[in-house]
Parts: structure tokens; sequence; C-alpha cells
């Protein structure tokens, strides 16, 4: 690979503040904020809306529509007669 043309990959700390979740993980996202974490060192931190720990399909808590409904509705209006 070419020297100077690939972004630095470092670690980043990513937040979700909704969930009040944070993990550390390797990145090319930069970020004037930092935060200092778990084992003393500093790293940038990104903040998220977002994550694994507050997406309802992930959390459970989506909800299931009734399509069949829809579909009848749809079928009604527009003509399966």
């Amino acid at each position: 690979m070419k020297k100077g043309i690939h972004p630095d990959y470092r670690p980043v700390v990513f937040r979700d503040p909704g969930a009040n979740v944070a993990f550390l993980t390797r990145s090319t996202m930069t970020s004037d904020k930092t935060i200092e974490w778990e084992d003393g060192n500093t790293y940038p931190m990104v903040d998220v809306d977002v994550s694994s720990a507050s997406h309802p399909f992930y959390t459970g808590r989506s909800r299931v529509l009734d399509t069949a409904g829809r579909v009848e509705r749809f079928n009604q209006r527009y003509g399966r007669n």
C-alpha cells in the first residue's frame, strides 16, 4: 500500500447516550471529544444515535405490523374482484 494516503486506524470509543452504553473498538473516525477509558488511557469519543443496545430489533422491543389487514385493504381498493 502507498504511504500517507490512508486514514489513521486507531482505537476509538463509541457512546450511545440514550442507552448509556460505550464500547471501545478500532476505527478511522475522528473526534474532538475524548474520554478516559477503564484501562486508564484517553481515547477519542464519538456519540452515535443508535447502537445494538438501543435499536428495537436487537432489544426485542420491535413492533409487529398487521400486514394481513393491509393486504386485504389494498386488494379491496385496487381490485382483485
